[in-house]
């Protein structure tokens, strides 16, 4: 096999476009119109993206318009996504960012990260086999993984587990940070109070209370059976953890001492 293309010869926004073609489920179609509408954009706008990424042998479209990644695309797009996943596990369990704030920063080391810090970041985490979000970093793994159910599916009264926050739903950054408010992470229990059609509504408790939110946003993540394997919900070990606390401490204590 030759060489994956360089990532970072891919400008911001065709890293963005690969991204958003990699996450689309391959029983969905996906068309230059649904490509624009997903990633906010014009519809012109998008055919000009997808003209350069064609030209460049990152995307293919096939006879009736849809779209799909080359294997030089996938390529680049695979080791896109496990750098961006990296790069939050050490912002949110290191660092100390915010779901929506980490998305944001591994966006901008993504592109740039080598790989040798790429193989680093990766043993000091513990290989993780997802994002902090649930999402597999590399298909052979989703393969294994179980499927999850919607949580909008789980009816009034039933328990279950987060297991999911599906890419779709880490492009909306409100959404990433109610659920991270409200400790909806992958791994926290929930049971689920009510869930209406008429209100378009679901209600649930978790492990910060009560949550609401639309049926669409329910949509979006997935979930397990309470008595799912804890193995599947990464934790990063325990003396990363440990000196992630003591940094906070450290900058907690003089940040006082400036006081």
């Amino acid at each position: 096999m030759n060489p994956a293309p360089d990532p970072s010869r891919l400008t911001p926004a065709e890293q963005a476009y690969v991204l958003a073609i990699r996450a689309t489920p391959s029983n969905q179609p996906l068309t230059g119109a649904a490509l624009a509408r997903r990633l906010r954009v014009s519809p012109q706008a998008a055919g000009e993206m997808l003209r350069r990424l064609v030209a460049d042998a990152m995307v293919e479209q096939d006879d009736q318009r849809r779209i799909h990644l080359t294997e030089d695309g996938r390529r680049v797009a695979e080791t896109l996504y496990r750098r961006h996943a990296l790069a939050e596990w050490l912002l949110i369990s290191v660092v100390g960012l915010g779901w929506a704030e980490a998305d944001e920063e591994a966006t901008a080391l993504q592109s740039v990260m080598s790989p040798r810090v790429e193989e680093a970041l990766d043993a000091l985490m513990g290989h993780p086999e997802t994002c902090p979000h649930g999402n597999p970093i590399e298909a052979a793994v989703a393969e294994r993984r179980p499927p999850g159910m919607l949580l909008c599916d789980v009816e009034s009264g039933e328990r279950a587990i987060v297991y999911r926050i599906t890419e779709e739903a880490e492009e909306d950054r409100g959404l990433l940070s109610y659920l991270e408010a409200r400790g909806l992470l992958p791994g926290a229990r929930v049971t689920v109070l009510a869930r209406s059609l008429s209100t378009d509504s679901l209600t649930l408790s978790g492990p910060f209370g009560r949550a609401t939110m639309g049926l669409r946003p329910a949509s979006l993540i997935l979930v397990l059976p309470p008595d799912a394997d804890p193995g599947l919900f990464h934790r990063v070990p325990e003396r990363v953890a440990g000196a992630a606390t003591e940094i906070v401490a450290s900058g907690a204590a003089l940040g006082g001492a400036g006081d």
